[in-house]
């Protein structure tokens, strides 16, 4: 691990597996080669991610890109986390096509400007599937945060998640079950695949942790919003609605009123998000009424 521009860099143990790999077989400069394609496409995320005020803590460089974890992550708005998420197969676009121009005026021989050019496709592309963490899944979760509540997005992102790892896991074994020889085994694409499934599976199970962090730092980006003024969306709930019911129709970039109503439509008060959540936090009781916080 090292740390350059206050970011912790380091490579996950299945890249250094696949290094391993490539010496063995005598694709070293193939692997070094795939190595500089992914820290450049990572960089793409970092600098625009800078380019935001992002802290991002640390980037691990895996076979297909990266991940990176940053600070407040589920507080930044849907907007930025696309378009961050976008600039890193936007390096494999401008990269393959220097590849291309350098093999086309015979500045590379052909065979290796298709070989860079053929990387950086299929690293750009498979980025863009629709799986957490890769670029495609927060890509995602952005357009799910469009529509959906904060926690439906982290539910239903996940659940997409997965089916996409096992499809990928049963799409590189499904050739050698047809041929019956396990020589058309995909390792690379079953091993890559089966992180994807184990890492998805155990944000599955961490999902009421996710949604209590972004409760926390809620609090703080709800105080920046009203500073600088903000349109509230209301949330209309019956007097019987729990807390936790409440907080789980919180979308991800709007700032919401509680408004606690009686069957037959009088308002009986309102409240803002900030007394929900701290109610929330302060004694994490999420089955009492939010009619008991007026109390």
């Amino acid at each position: 691990m090292i740390k350059f521009g206050g970011i912790r860099w380091s490579v996950h143990p299945l890249f250094v597996l696949v290094m391993l790999a490539s010496v063995v077989t005598g694709y070293f400069i193939e692997l070094l080669t795939l190595f500089v394609i992914v820290l450049v496409h990572e960089l793409g995320h970092v600098i625009t991610a800078k380019g935001f005020g992002w802290n991002v803590r640390e980037i691990k460089l895996l076979p297909f890109g990266g991940v990176a974890e940053v600070e407040d992550g589920s507080g930044l708005p849907a907007k930025e986390e696309a378009i961050v998420a976008i600039a890193g197969p936007l390096q494999n676009v401008w990269m393959a096509g220097i590849a291309y121009l350098l093999g086309h005026f015979g500045l590379w021989s052909h065979e290796w400007a298709n070989y860079v050019c053929q990387a950086n496709m299929m690293i750009g592309l498979f980025n863009l599937l629709p799986i957490l963490p890769l670029d495609g899944g927060k890509l995602m979760q952005a357009a799910f945060s469009r529509t959906l509540t904060f926690h439906s997005t982290l539910v239903w992102g996940a659940r997409i998640s997965l089916l996409f790892s096992a499809l990928m896991v049963c799409y590189a074994i499904f050739p050698a079950i047809m041929s019956g020889n396990a020589i058309h085994l995909h390792m690379n694409l079953i091993a890559v695949g089966i992180f994807l499934l184990l890492s998805n599976w155990t944000s599955y199970r961490n999902i009421p942790f996710l949604f209590i962090r972004f409760l926390a730092n809620r609090a703080g980006s709800s105080s920046r919003s009203i500073a600088r003024g903000v349109w509230a969306l209301p949330i209309v709930i019956p007097k019987g609605y729990t807390i936790l019911a409440a907080l789980r129709l919180f979308k991800r970039d709007s700032y919401h009123l509680i408004v606690v109503m009686e069957e037959k439509g009088d308002v009986i008060g309102v409240l803002p998000e900030q007394r929900l959540v701290n109610g929330f936090l302060a004694d994490g009781r999420p089955d009492r009424a939010v009619l008991e916080l007026f109390m």
